[in-house]
């Protein structure tokens, strides 16, 4: 077979990524089974869920680390409030399975534990970068589910 051009080739090649762009995800350490989960229960009644869910912790999160980073500035010796803000975000990212995320937000707060402000600048950057990555691995691989279609990549990636 010559899959070189044509929709049939694209599709293929975007089912054969579908496929891998996941478990290399897991295996990469960006997510957890938290994500498996969260596919499990998207059904043909709600084909989206997962994108849409995970747009939403974008959503969320991008704020959360805006009042985390404006919090840092504003009070820089308010443990406290830096513990509780990092938290929600820890929470916000352990409801997709982002691991990366999560390990973050645990050095983040370990740092307020020691009450280590550099060491919360540092944790801080360190997840701005690591959730700039996963939106940019995540949107790849939604786009590429959206090439496939929900009914293909449903029956080849299932069980």
């Amino acid at each position: 077979m010559d899959c070189t051009k044509g929709f049939f080739c694209g599709v293929f090649h975007a089912s054969l990524f579908c496929l891998l762009i996941s478990p290399l995800l897991f295996l990469q350490g960006y997510l957890d089974e938290q994500f498996n989960q969260l596919e499990e229960l998207q059904d043909e009644s709600s084909p989206n869920f997962v994108e849409e869910v995970v747009a939403l912790f974008f959503k969320d999160s991008s704020r959360l680390l805006t009042n985390l980073e404006q919090a840092i500035d504003k009070y820089p010796q308010d443990f406290y409030r830096l513990d509780s803000l990092v938290q929600q975000l820890k929470g916000s990212g352990s409801s997709i399975g982002a691991l990366r995320m999560k390990n973050e937000c645990s050095a983040f707060k370990a740092n307020c534990n020691d009450r280590n402000l550099e060491g919360c600048r540092r944790s801080l950057q360190k997840m701005k970068r690591e959730h700039a990555t996963l939106k940019q691995k995540l949107e790849s691989y939604f786009q590429l589910l959206r090439q496939v279609g929900p009914r293909e990549y449903a029956v080849s990636s299932r069980k």
